[in-house]
């Protein structure tokens, strides 16, 4: 929570918002009180390749409908939350439950509810195209919007610059980068 490659270098859990993060903030209400949602295929996947790696993937999101549930259960995640209102509370309680030093914990979320959760990680991150105040207030910031890759890009990021992106692939799939 101070030098930017000590932080990456700890990162072994990463904590993300949904909408506008995963998706780009368009959500179509349902009839049944449920709402869906586009994710980004890559982003999924880059998800699931953490979790493989070791990584723990907290959801702390406002958002909610089975159907968010479902996508991020699928995936694999350690802990989803849904229908937050104090996220601190829960991230809190999330840190605790797994013994998570906050210096190996990064959070990416997009807009005013998330920035509570900014100062109380090592890497607060952000979409490119997340509100101002989130941007400012970000310490890393994709090149990609939410629901665009902006997942993908930050667990890659971290993945290469711990030295385990080419050796899980190369040892998945026999192949050098």
């Amino acid at each position: 929570m101070g030098n930017f490659k000590e932080d990456i270098a700890r990162t072994e859990a990463f904590v993300f918002d949904v909408d506008g993060v995963f998706t780009d903030g368009n959500i179509m209400p349902l009839a049944d009180g449920d709402f869906l949602r586009a994710y980004n295929a890559k982003d999924g996947y880059a998800v699931s390749y953490a979790v493989r790696q070791g990584y723990k993937i907290f959801i702390v999101t406002g958002g909610r409908g089975d159907i968010l549930y479902k996508r991020f259960s699928y995936l694999g995640v350690t802990e989803l939350h849904v229908n937050v209102s104090d996220k601190i509370a829960v991230l809190s309680g999330i840190m605790e439950r797994h013994s998570l030093d906050p210096e190996n914990v990064l959070f990416m979320g997009d807009d005013i509810p998330d920035l509570c959760l900014f100062p109380l990680v090592a890497l607060s991150c952000a979409p490119s195209d997340a509100s101002v105040v989130a941007l400012k207030k970000a310490c890393w910031v994709s090149r990609f919007p939410g629901g665009h890759g902006a997942v993908r890009e930050l667990a890659e990021f971290i993945l290469k610059s711990q030295g385990r992106f080419e050796e899980a692939v190369m040892k998945r799939f026999n192949t050098e980068l």
